[in-house]
């Protein structure tokens, strides 16, 4: 019985897929990083910067992304990047807006640093995060 070559070129890119899906799970490679609780975020914030501690704390609610306040008023914003998370604590440059999407409010914020972007965030008075995000540049001199 002869296999026709499509089926063995079909069988060995199957074989070749399943080796790498394997090699990518045995890395730990594949979804994001996401935050269930206060926690979580928390230690999330200490190792992204050493010493922030949160007072207030917004989670999205698919859990891939937090923004969060400490005492002093410093506003940190953590993304997934990767398996990992990255954050950031938003300076002059920073901006916010709401936006509706399908009934959900979400706050979108742009970093003011091009590398780490923008970050969109399903949350909870979404407006007032906006508010207190514009609000840290206001009353410094360009």
């Amino acid at each position: 019985m002869e296999i026709p070559a499509t089926l063995l070129q079909f069988l060995g890119s199957l074989a070749a897929i399943l080796v790498l899906a394997g090699m990518a799970w045995k890395l730990g490679l594949g979804p994001g990083t996401t935050i269930a609780s206060e926690d979580e975020a928390r230690v999330a914030a200490e190792e992204a910067f050493g010493g922030y501690e949160p007072r207030e704390t917004a989670i999205a609610r698919d859990g891939r992304g937090v923004i969060m306040r400490d005492a002093a008023g410093a506003i940190m914003v953590l993304k997934p990047h990767g398996t990992h998370l990255a954050g950031r604590i938003l300076g002059s440059r920073a901006s916010a807006k709401t936006e509706r999407d399908g009934g959900e409010e979400y706050l979108v914020v742009t970093s003011g640093e091009r590398r780490f972007g923008t970050v969109r965030l399903a949350i909870d008075d979404a407006t007032l995060w906006s508010d207190r995000v514009n609000a840290i540049g206001w009353g410094r001199n360009a």
